[in-house]
Protein backbone atom coordinates (compact mmCIF):
# COMPACT_ATOMS: atom_id res chain seq x y z
CA UNK A 1 0.00 0.00 0.00
CA UNK A 2 2.67 2.59 -1.17
CA UNK A 3 2.09 6.36 -0.31
CA UNK A 4 0.93 8.28 -4.03
CA UNK A 5 4.42 10.10 -4.41
CA UNK A 6 5.56 6.18 -5.00
CA UNK A 7 3.70 6.43 -8.92
CA UNK A 8 2.96 10.26 -9.22
CA UNK A 9 6.03 11.98 -8.17
CA UNK A 10 8.96 10.05 -7.86
CA UNK A 11 8.78 8.01 -11.12
CA UNK A 12 8.58 12.07 -12.89
CA UNK A 13 11.98 12.90 -10.70
CA UNK A 14 13.58 9.30 -11.79
CA UNK A 15 13.28 7.81 -14.98
CA UNK A 16 14.95 4.07 -13.62
CA UNK A 17 12.59 4.09 -10.49
CA UNK A 18 11.44 0.62 -11.35
CA UNK A 19 7.96 1.54 -10.13
CA UNK A 20 5.34 1.69 -12.82
CA UNK A 21 1.18 1.34 -13.03
CA UNK A 22 0.38 -1.35 -14.69
CA UNK A 23 3.72 -2.75 -15.81
CA UNK A 24 4.83 -3.69 -12.12
CA UNK A 25 1.65 -3.96 -10.19
CA UNK A 26 -1.88 -4.62 -10.87
CA UNK A 27 -4.76 -1.92 -8.95
CA UNK A 28 -6.67 -3.22 -6.60
CA UNK A 29 -9.01 -0.58 -4.99
CA UNK A 30 -8.19 3.04 -3.94
CA UNK A 31 -8.04 3.08 0.19
CA UNK A 32 -8.14 7.00 1.59
CA UNK A 33 -7.73 10.33 0.60
CA UNK A 34 -5.45 12.46 2.63
CA UNK A 35 -6.27 16.14 1.83
CA UNK A 36 -3.82 18.54 2.61
CA UNK A 37 -3.67 21.41 4.79
CA UNK A 38 -2.31 24.87 4.11
CA UNK A 39 -1.00 25.67 7.77
CA UNK A 40 0.90 28.90 9.37
CA UNK A 41 3.10 29.52 12.05
CA UNK A 42 0.63 31.19 14.62
CA UNK A 43 2.79 34.18 14.49
CA UNK A 44 2.28 34.98 10.69
CA UNK A 45 -0.01 37.83 10.26
CA UNK A 46 -2.34 36.27 7.52
CA UNK A 47 -5.37 34.75 9.09
CA UNK A 48 -6.90 32.99 5.54
CA UNK A 49 -5.55 31.51 2.04
CA UNK A 50 -6.51 35.03 0.19
CA UNK A 51 -4.28 37.47 2.90
CA UNK A 52 -1.33 34.87 2.51
CA UNK A 53 -1.21 34.96 -0.95
CA UNK A 54 -1.27 38.85 -0.93
CA UNK A 55 1.21 39.18 1.96
CA UNK A 56 3.35 36.37 -0.60
CA UNK A 57 2.83 39.19 -3.33
CA UNK A 58 4.07 42.46 -1.19
CA UNK A 59 6.98 39.86 -0.19
CA UNK A 60 8.21 38.20 -3.01
CA UNK A 61 10.57 35.18 -2.01
CA UNK A 62 10.40 35.85 1.58
CA UNK A 63 8.01 34.04 2.92
CA UNK A 64 9.26 29.71 3.20
CA UNK A 65 7.01 26.85 3.47
CA UNK A 66 8.16 23.45 4.27
CA UNK A 67 8.12 20.38 2.73
CA UNK A 68 9.59 16.69 3.47
CA UNK A 69 11.73 16.95 0.24
CA UNK A 70 12.32 17.43 -2.85
CA UNK A 71 10.26 15.94 -5.76
CA UNK A 72 7.77 14.41 -2.61
CA UNK A 73 3.82 15.37 -3.37
CA UNK A 74 4.58 18.50 -0.02
CA UNK A 75 6.63 19.89 -2.50
CA UNK A 76 4.86 19.49 -5.82
CA UNK A 77 1.74 21.57 -4.03
CA UNK A 78 3.97 24.57 -3.31
CA UNK A 79 5.18 24.72 -6.70
CA UNK A 80 1.51 24.61 -7.91
CA UNK A 81 0.28 26.88 -5.11
CA UNK A 82 2.81 29.51 -6.61
CA UNK A 83 1.99 28.56 -10.05
CA UNK A 84 -1.79 29.21 -9.35
CA UNK A 85 -1.45 32.03 -7.10
CA UNK A 86 1.28 33.73 -9.04
CA UNK A 87 3.78 34.19 -5.93
CA UNK A 88 6.75 33.17 -5.45
CA UNK A 89 7.64 31.37 -1.77
CA UNK A 90 10.82 29.63 -0.57
CA UNK A 91 10.62 25.98 0.06
CA UNK A 92 12.94 24.53 2.79
CA UNK A 93 13.04 20.26 2.30
CA UNK A 94 13.44 18.66 5.34
CA UNK A 95 14.60 15.09 4.88
CA UNK A 96 14.01 14.75 8.96
CA UNK A 97 10.38 14.72 8.21
CA UNK A 98 7.46 16.49 9.32
CA UNK A 99 7.99 16.59 13.06
CA UNK A 100 11.71 18.02 12.24
CA UNK A 101 9.90 20.91 9.92
CA UNK A 102 7.12 21.50 12.71
CA UNK A 103 9.45 22.47 15.60
CA UNK A 104 11.08 25.29 12.29
CA UNK A 105 7.27 26.53 11.64
CA UNK A 106 6.01 26.54 15.72
CA UNK A 107 9.57 29.10 16.20
CA UNK A 108 8.39 31.12 13.01
CA UNK A 109 11.33 30.54 11.44
CA UNK A 110 9.51 28.74 8.41
CA UNK A 111 6.16 30.24 7.26
CA UNK A 112 4.29 27.68 6.22
CA UNK A 113 4.14 23.89 6.16
CA UNK A 114 2.02 21.43 2.98
CA UNK A 115 1.05 18.11 5.07
CA UNK A 116 -1.72 15.65 5.70
CA UNK A 117 -4.19 16.46 9.32
CA UNK A 118 -2.42 13.40 11.50
CA UNK A 119 1.20 14.88 12.15
CA UNK A 120 -0.39 18.46 12.12
CA UNK A 121 -2.79 17.34 14.91
CA UNK A 122 -1.18 18.40 17.79
CA UNK A 123 0.45 21.74 16.92
CA UNK A 124 -3.11 22.82 15.12
CA UNK A 125 -5.09 21.95 18.85
CA UNK A 126 -2.51 23.63 20.95
CA UNK A 127 -2.99 26.83 18.28
CA UNK A 128 0.81 26.89 17.56
CA UNK A 129 -0.05 26.49 13.94
CA UNK A 130 -2.95 27.82 12.27
CA UNK A 131 -4.56 25.78 9.68
CA UNK A 132 -6.06 28.68 6.10
CA UNK A 133 -7.38 26.18 4.03
CA UNK A 134 -7.87 22.26 3.31
CA UNK A 135 -7.28 20.85 -0.05
CA UNK A 136 -10.45 18.87 0.01
CA UNK A 137 -13.12 18.99 -2.91
CA UNK A 138 -15.58 20.15 -0.13
CA UNK A 139 -15.41 21.57 3.10
CA UNK A 140 -14.67 18.75 5.89
CA UNK A 141 -17.26 17.93 8.38
CA UNK A 142 -14.89 17.84 11.75
CA UNK A 143 -13.80 21.32 10.06
CA UNK A 144 -16.56 22.99 8.63
CA UNK A 145 -14.99 26.44 9.16
CA UNK A 146 -11.92 25.44 7.52
CA UNK A 147 -12.16 26.93 4.04
CA UNK A 148 -11.10 24.92 0.99
CA UNK A 149 -8.03 26.04 -1.25
CA UNK A 150 -10.13 25.56 -4.19
CA UNK A 151 -12.45 28.26 -2.61
CA UNK A 152 -9.79 30.55 -3.27
CA UNK A 153 -7.90 28.99 -6.62
CA UNK A 154 -10.72 27.06 -8.06
CA UNK A 155 -9.80 23.53 -9.22
CA UNK A 156 -6.97 22.89 -6.98
CA UNK A 157 -7.64 20.52 -4.29
CA UNK A 158 -3.67 18.78 -3.08
CA UNK A 159 -3.59 16.16 -1.01
CA UNK A 160 -2.13 12.38 -1.33
CA UNK A 161 -3.63 9.65 -1.27
CA UNK A 162 -3.29 5.46 -0.21
CA UNK A 163 -4.29 2.41 -2.59
CA UNK A 164 -3.57 -1.07 -2.41
CA UNK A 165 -1.64 -3.28 -5.53
CA UNK A 166 -0.42 -5.99 -6.25
CA UNK A 167 2.21 -7.66 -7.99
CA UNK A 168 1.81 -7.92 -12.05
CA UNK A 169 0.53 -10.88 -12.66
CA UNK A 170 -1.54 -11.80 -10.00
CA UNK A 171 -4.48 -13.61 -10.95
CA UNK A 172 -7.96 -11.38 -11.74
CA UNK A 173 -9.99 -13.72 -9.48
CA UNK A 174 -7.55 -12.72 -6.51
CA UNK A 175 -7.54 -8.71 -7.72
CA UNK A 176 -11.53 -8.99 -7.63
CA UNK A 177 -11.87 -10.42 -4.49
CA UNK A 178 -9.02 -8.62 -2.80
CA UNK A 179 -11.03 -4.93 -4.32
CA UNK A 180 -14.57 -6.03 -3.35
CA UNK A 181 -13.46 -7.42 0.36
CA UNK A 182 -10.86 -3.67 0.63
CA UNK A 183 -14.29 -1.58 -0.25
CA UNK A 184 -16.40 -3.59 2.58
CA UNK A 185 -13.86 -2.91 4.49
CA UNK A 186 -12.97 0.71 4.25
CA UNK A 187 -16.78 1.45 3.93
CA UNK A 188 -17.32 -0.73 7.30
CA UNK A 189 -18.80 2.13 9.96
CA UNK A 190 -16.33 1.53 12.43
CA UNK A 191 -13.17 1.34 10.47
CA UNK A 192 -14.24 4.48 8.28
CA UNK A 193 -14.74 6.57 11.55
CA UNK A 194 -11.15 5.55 12.37
CA UNK A 195 -9.76 6.21 9.52
CA UNK A 196 -11.44 9.83 9.03
CA UNK A 197 -10.41 10.85 12.56
CA UNK A 198 -7.10 10.43 11.80
CA UNK A 199 -7.58 12.70 8.08
CA UNK A 200 -8.00 9.90 5.48
CA UNK A 201 -11.04 9.80 4.52
CA UNK A 202 -12.49 6.68 2.24
CA UNK A 203 -13.53 6.70 -1.86
CA UNK A 204 -13.76 3.03 -2.72
CA UNK A 205 -12.87 2.31 -6.49
CA UNK A 206 -12.48 -0.67 -8.65
CA UNK A 207 -9.49 -1.66 -10.42
CA UNK A 208 -10.16 -0.21 -13.15
CA UNK A 209 -11.15 3.11 -11.83
CA UNK A 210 -8.19 3.07 -9.40
CA UNK A 211 -5.34 2.67 -12.48
CA UNK A 212 -7.99 6.03 -14.30
CA UNK A 213 -7.17 7.59 -11.53
CA UNK A 214 -4.20 7.43 -11.04
CA UNK A 215 -2.95 7.90 -14.44
CA UNK A 216 -4.95 11.03 -14.39
CA UNK A 217 -2.87 11.95 -11.14
CA UNK A 218 0.50 11.51 -13.16
CA UNK A 219 -0.86 13.64 -15.74
CA UNK A 220 -2.07 16.28 -13.48
CA UNK A 221 1.54 16.80 -11.84
CA UNK A 222 3.95 16.18 -14.80
CA UNK A 223 3.79 19.83 -15.44
CA UNK A 224 4.56 20.63 -12.22
CA UNK A 225 7.07 17.85 -11.98
CA UNK A 226 9.05 19.41 -15.44
CA UNK A 227 8.97 23.00 -13.98
CA UNK A 228 11.18 21.74 -10.80
CA UNK A 229 13.43 19.71 -13.17
CA UNK A 230 13.80 22.90 -15.24
CA UNK A 231 14.11 25.24 -12.48
CA UNK A 232 15.43 23.10 -9.52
Amino acid sequence: MPASSAFVTLSGLQANLPLELPRDFVPIGFVALQPFLLSVAASLSAKTLPELIALAKQKPGELSYATTGRGTLTHLTGEALQQRAKIKLLMVPYLGGTSQALSDVISGRVSMIIDGYPPLAGPLQAGSVRALAVGSTKRLPDFPDLPTVAETLPGFSPGGWLALVAPAGTPDAVVHRLSDDLRKAVLDPTTRTKLETTGNYPNPMSPSELLAFIQAEQKTWKPVMEEIVRNP
